[in-house]
């Protein structure tokens, strides 16, 4: 879909739907006081008769509203005046999207940005609309041989402002589209199944990324590469598999020789745990174990298309965990690139294997800072539910930066501790480290042990094992952390300038 911004009076905008806010107490938005007047308080009549409250998500088409030019007005329920949240705005502009797609109109104007949501700009409302309208359109057809991707009817949706907001909103209109493009394509990677997103397909992913934009070099690391650079605790991993282990890197230069921000993907292409095999019971959702790597590569792509003055460089650990003949055993030490040597209590906790080693990877980049993104933990979602992302780090100021991007993008984190207390529980008997600490504080010593190789530089771990995806009938990847991400590197661009 394509979006614009428009400074055109309402009467005569010639587009197939006007969409206005309404609230509940009957009260209107702006833009629907105006439509309202123009036909005899036709809005104020039917929310008195019942047909609307102004509940969030509500919608209510009308038409052929006199005075106007366009031949539909739909009115979205924002919840109460003045006291929307971003919740209730999310739910209002979902329902327009799917309404407006729905009732055949090809263009739309929205004129939902201009309510009050907590203290947001008419600009966040513009770029939360267009995120929402990827999250609704979204839809996954690729292995599906019986059927092709419904059309979208609605294929230009534009955002009402006043002249001295153009340049703002339009700014809003590039920065969503970006942040949706990288949704999307998130999205589609963790959808895939695991015999076709492979280590190696990933990688093809990467390599086509890379052809796509000057901006990005792409390059991969075979195991014989790695087996070089001393990587067995991420060769240990892969052992198991047929699939080769692949370490992809993409670098993006946007702002000359600057210290780069390294993020670290996950990107464990189906984990059935290895010796220590999961429960069968939703075992297929562990396809998105990749979902850490998903994610960096939808914000390389993002930063790409806006064209970010800032380098970045995304660091792709990816294997899958199986058991075989020549997978890791609970019992086993190997060694990693950085030269601790590591207990394996617990094959299923590979993530931190394939990880340690693409965070040691990481210095060669002299990094300003390191984010790594991964769906690390069951404990995570126990503590925080499927809402926020679990946010650790050795570096308060780069955990407050990502606290705060997570606030202003309303893909929040929430920070947990990795005090020097729980390190204890991942003492081992027989080498320097164990991989596990015990069911005390699983999310937590599992940042503990990361926290080990990340010595030299200034590091924060997202745990997303409970924002990734979705499970249950509406099963499927999120995008996330993507707009987090995003936001994070623009408002360090910004602090920077």
């Amino acid at each position: 879909m394509q979006y614009f911004v428009t400074t055109e009076a309402l009467a005569i905008q010639k587009t197939d739907c006007i969409a206005v806010a309404v609230f509940e107490q009957g009260q209107l938005s702006t833009s629907a006081q105006i439509i309202n007047s123009l036909d005899n308080n036709i809005i104020e009549k039917l929310i008195n008769q019942g047909d609307i409250s102004g509940k969030p998500g509500q919608t209510l088409m009308l038409h052929d509203i006199n005075g106007l030019s366009s031949p539909r007005v739909l009115l979205v329920g924002c919840g109460q005046q003045n006291k929307t949240n971003e919740s209730d705005f999310n739910k209002a502009t979902t329902a327009l999207i799917k309404t407006l797609n729905k009732c055949g109109a090809s263009t739309a104007t929205s004129c939902l940005a201009e309510i009050t949501v907590n203290e947001r700009t008419k600009g966040w409302n513009t770029r939360q609309t267009i995120i929402a309208a990827g999250a609704a359109l979204y839809q996954y057809s690729q292995t599906k041989s019986n059927s092709k991707p419904q059309d979208n009817p609605i294929e230009q949706l534009s955002f009402l402002a006043e002249n001295d907001e153009v340049a703002e909103l339009e700014q809003a209109v590039n920065s969503g589209q970006a942040i949706a493009n990288g949704m999307d394509l998130a999205r589609n990677l963790g959808n895939l199944p695991g015999n076709i997103c492979t280590p190696t397909y990933l990688a093809e992913q990467a390599i086509d990324i890379g052809q796509r934009f000057d901006s990005i070099t792409t390059t991969i690391l075979e195991e014989a590469d790695m087996e070089k650079l001393g990587m067995a605790s991420l060769l240990s991993v892969s052992r198991g598999s047929r699939e080769p282990a692949k370490l992809i890197t993409m670098e993006y230069r946007g702002s000359g020789d600057d210290r780069p921000v390294v993020l670290v993907g996950k990107g464990l292409t189906f984990d059935a745990g290895g010796i220590s095999l999961k429960p069968s019971q939703a075992m297929d959702e562990m396809k998105y174990d990749m979902c850490g790597s998903a994610s960096v590569f939808g914000t390389i792509t993002a930063i790409a298309e806006l064209n970010l003055p800032i380098n970045v460089v995304g660091v792709i650990p990816s294997s899958e965990n199986l058991p075989d003949g020549d997978a890791n055993k609970p019992g086993d030490v190997v060694t990693s690139m950085a030269g601790h040597t590591i207990e394996i209590l617990n094959t299923d906790a590979e993530g931190r294997l394939i990880l340690c080693d693409a965070l040691t990877y990481s210095e060669r980049f002299d990094p300003a800072v390191v984010i790594d993104i991964a769906t690390l933990t069951g404990a995570i979602i126990v503590a925080l539910g499927s809402h926020a992302t679990g946010l650790m780090s050795n570096n308060q100021p780069l955990a407050d930066a990502l606290l705060q991007a997570g606030n202003d993008s309303h893909d929040r984190t929430w920070q947990l501790p990795i005090w020097d207390d729980y390190q204890q529980q991942l003492d081992s008997n027989f080498a320097d480290i164990a991989n596990i600490g015990g069911k005390e504080a699983g999310s937590v010593t599992a940042a503990c042990f990361l926290s080990r190789f990340t010595k030299k530089f200034n590091w924060a771990h997202l745990d997303i094992a409970g924002t990734a995806w979705v499970g249950g009938k509406a099963k499927g990847a999120t995008g996330r952390p993507v707009p987090l991400l995003v936001q994070f590197i623009q408002n360090r661009i910004a602090a920077n300038n």
